[in-house]
């Protein structure tokens, strides 16, 4: 069984798409029906924007949704075939219900750009950071999270020693100490815009939420693995509360690939720009097909 999986933020690079538009008629109309729902031409940054221009979030999240599935949308016209099941990864989440026929792509795109407003606020709002912790336990750096008096919690838990942190300035600050403490030696800070999966997402989810819920939402063609509940969905309504609860939940990440091994899931094709999540079904899974 094929599953087809998708990337989140911090994917992106100047010239993502560039060939795809160039060398395809329908992702050239897609890309320009991406243009005109947003109101600016997105490509123009894509193509040739500076990794400063495309660090913004506004711009980033959308970026990486429209090269995502259009990529797939281009190969599945060349004769790839359907997926049995999807996943995304964080952000990726919105390509995997496009795909699955869940969202059509242009209420997916108001949807992620809508996702994308309200974290840049939310962000403005309250400051936060998120840092990565390697080769300890995932159930350590949890625990570690717990115990520290302030705001921070595991958010990502994307393979095998590695998980990624968020959470206050102050409260990643205490979290790496107390994590040192306890033998972690490479604990990076991350250059993000804010502490993304963790409670000080909560003003940014109450205003998805209103955009969700005014979104038509259908029964997906496959079954998509939510980074929430890290298990196969296929209603709506359950879709919907996932995706709300995405930006304060951590992603599951391993649990993710894992669960979709389990459902028969013997390949894997990551979509979109770059190939970060190639490389982390790897160390999930080191004799899993996966291009």
């Amino acid at each position: 069984m094929k599953a087809y999986i998708f990337p989140g933020q911090g994917s992106q690079f100047s010239g993502m798409g560039q060939d795809l538009y160039d060398s395809s008629s329908l992702a050239r109309q897609m890309f320009e029906e991406a243009n005109a729902i947003l109101g600016f031409r997105i490509t123009d940054i894509m193509f040739g924007g500076s990794a400063d221009d495309l660090r913004r979030t506004d711009v980033t999240q959308p970026a990486v949704f429209i090269h995502s599935v259009i990529a797939e949308r281009v190969a599945e016209s060349e004769g790839a075939s359907r997926p049995d099941m999807v996943a995304g990864h964080s952000l990726g989440e919105y390509s995997a219900l496009a795909v699955s026929g869940v969202l059509s792509f242009s209420d997916a795109i108001r949807l992620v750009h809508a996702r994308a407003l309200a974290m840049q606020q939310a962000c403005e709002t309250q400051q936060g950071t998120m840092a990565a912790v390697l080769r300890m336990e995932d159930e350590v750096v949890k625990q570690t999270c717990e115990e520290i008096d302030d705001i921070v919690v595991a958010a990502n838990f994307n393979c095998p020693g590695q998980v990624v942190i968020s959470g206050t300035i102050t409260g990643i600050e205490k979290a790496k100490k107390a994590l040192e403490e306890k033998g972690g030696k490479r604990i990076i800070t991350l250059s993000v815009g804010g502490a993304f999966h963790s409670p000080l997402m909560q003003p940014a989810a109450q205003m998805l939420e209103k955009a969700i819920m005014q979104t038509q939402f259908n029964t997906p063609a496959c079954p998509i693995f939510q980074n929430v509940s890290a298990t196969a969905q296929t209603d709506p309504e359950i879709i919907k509360r996932n995706l709300v609860a995405q930006l304060t939940a951590p992603v599951r990440w391993t649990e993710t690939i894992n669960n979709m091994i389990e459902e028969g899931a013997t390949s894997f094709r990551e979509f979109g720009p770059g190939d970060v999540l190639k490389g982390l079904v790897r160390k999930i899974n080191a004799e899993i097909e996966v291009e």
